[in-house]
């Protein structure tokens, strides 16, 4: 029989302040999703006012993004050694400040190495939120916990449009980085008031893993976007696509033989865990290029304002927030995968309709294949989400949720660089060889040299190239989301799987 200490030791008694911890990390993860999304609406203004082509959009989002996800994995394995509490501080102070010098950036240069900073400070805070929810709850409130963060992941990720719209309806482009300030500063004070410090075991920073893991990211996506502009058999292209063979190939080496690598290969032999990574970066890939789409068919082919802009997206956001509870009860009654295969082909169906989007039809027609795609946003984040992290080792939460963290930014990225140049190039394909100069780089352009001309049948024409590139990158994102939930189909079980045996885990639990 066993003891009463060894009872206590096996079952914690849970923190009540959990609840209160688990308002303060959806606060943290907030600041992160609001910041992407509000960007994205913000796109159109961006090449208006600092004159921007469609490559240099793509590195505003891709600079962050390649920093973000090359620093996770090191940023996930500091938070287990030196407390998840203090990497969530640094990164909720490292993304506020850097915000400052975003919003006033007067040159795409300067608007590029800032929000890099931003991406440095977010791999700091978000592998954070997930690993402290995952010690603070136990197994029977962590799929409730897990739901609502993904709630919030989605309004965040979903509403931040309208908040966008209405600042940019009454300030400058960026004005929107100035939110993420105060969200910042409440969220350092309530983590230090609220949070208490919690550590893994301790073990070395994977210095040389973080190296070749971002090299390897900075490179493939460079070479994706300057394949668009100067040729996939440019030298620069090859080039490039060799330094990212070289150190994607390394770092798997370098994780395989390392001591203590940040990304410890052996958590793919779990069925679950490595489905669930598959999907979420097949679904990140199919679908981050589509909004940079989206809000550029919103403001230049409908004309709608920011603000307007904004709005469209309520019936996407009220659609994820109903079917978030539907994903829960698929999960509960039939299990992860079911879950995830539904959410996933209701993806590529709302997908599949607004490829159907001819250059004639308004919002009637968008706002429908909007909802089928919020239905499937919400049906399948908490599952995923939770099998990922139901098939971790307690020991490993931290490095397991910068691994969620990882696929899906990188997923995001090779999207935004893959599917912003087959928009860029299938764009420029649809258009009569007489349009020349800046027009062929994007629809913005095009629109302000109509404007400039008076030139009613080049507005028109880009227009009309601009809708049928989107369709295209439709198309490839449903086929993207027809891949992933094969994937789901086969790798993951019927039901969540019980996590994996802990090995000895010494935990800091002092405040």
């Amino acid at each position: 029989m066993s003891s009463p200490q060894a009872e206590t030791a096996a079952a914690p008694a849970p923190d009540p302040r959990r609840w209160w911890i688990l308002g303060v990390l959806c606060l943290g993860l907030f600041v992160v999703v609001i910041d992407n999304a509000v960007l994205t609406v913000a796109i159109p203004s961006l090449i208006r006012d600092l004159h921007t082509t469609i490559a240099d959009v793509q590195w505003v989002l891709d600079a962050y993004i390649v920093v973000f996800a090359g620093l996770l994995l090191a940023a996930g394995a500091l938070s287990d050694r030196y407390g998840r509490r203090l990497c969530l501080v640094i990164g909720l102070v490292l993304f506020g400040g850097a915000s400052i010098p975003t919003a006033y950036a007067s040159t795409t240069g300067q608007l590029i190495a800032s929000r890099a900073l931003m991406g440095a400070g977010a791999a700091f805070l978000m592998p954070g939120t997930l690993s402290i929810l995952t010690t603070v709850f136990d197994e029977e409130e962590r799929k409730k916990a897990i739901a609502i963060w993904s709630a919030v992941l989605m309004v965040g990720a979903l509403g931040a449009p309208l908040l966008a719209g209405v600042m940019l309806q009454h300030f400058w482009w960026g004005s929107v980085f100035l939110l993420n300030i105060p969200v910042a500063a409440l969220g350092v004070i309530a983590a230090l008031l609220i949070i208490p410090e919690t550590r893994g075991p301790a073990t070395r920073p994977d210095l040389g893993g973080a190296a070749l893991s971002t090299l390897g990211m900075a490179a493939l996506v460079w070479s994706i976007i300057s394949a668009q502009q100067h040729g996939w058999s440019a030298a620069r292209t090859v080039a490039g696509f060799a330094v990212a063979v070289v150190a994607l190939a390394a770092f798997a080496f370098w994780q395989h033989v390392a001591k203590d690598p940040m990304l410890p290969l052996k958590l793919f032999r779990n069925r679950d865990f490595g489905g669930a990574s598959l999907a979420l970066v097949l679904v990140a890939f199919s679908s981050g290029g589509l909004l940079l789409a989206l809000t550029q068919f919103m403001q230049f082919v409908l004309g709608y304002s920011p603000l307007k802009t904004g709005a469209a997206f309520i019936p996407l956001i009220v659609s994820a927030i109903a079917f978030n509870g539907l994903g829960v009860l698929i999960n509960k009654k039939f299990g992860a995968r079911a879950a995830i295969v539904t959410g996933l082909v209701l993806l590529a169906a709302g997908f599949g309709l607004l490829a159907l989007m001819n250059p004639g039809d308004g919002y009637p027609k968008l706002v429908l294949s909007l909802i089928v795609i919020g239905a499937g946003s919400g049906t399948v984040g908490p599952a995923a989400y939770g099998t990922l992290l139901g098939a971790l080792p307690p020991e490993r939460v931290g490095v397991g949720s910068a691994v969620n963290d990882t696929v899906s930014q990188t997923g995001q990225a090779l999207s935004v660089a893959v599917l912003g140049s087959v928009l860029t190039a299938f764009y420029a394909s649809k258009l009569p060889d007489g349009v020349t100069g800046k027009a062929r780089d994007s629809i913005g352009e095009a629109l302000t040299a109509a404007a400039v001309r008076h030139d009613a049948g080049l507005a028109h024409t880009a227009q009309n190239a601009f809708v049928d590139a989107m369709a295209a990158t439709a198309i490839v994102g449903a086929a993207g989301m027809l891949v992933a939930a094969v994937v789901a189909l086969t790798m993951l079980h019927g039901h969540p799987a019980q996590p994996a045996p802990a090995a000895e885990e010494k935990v800091d639990t002092s405040a």
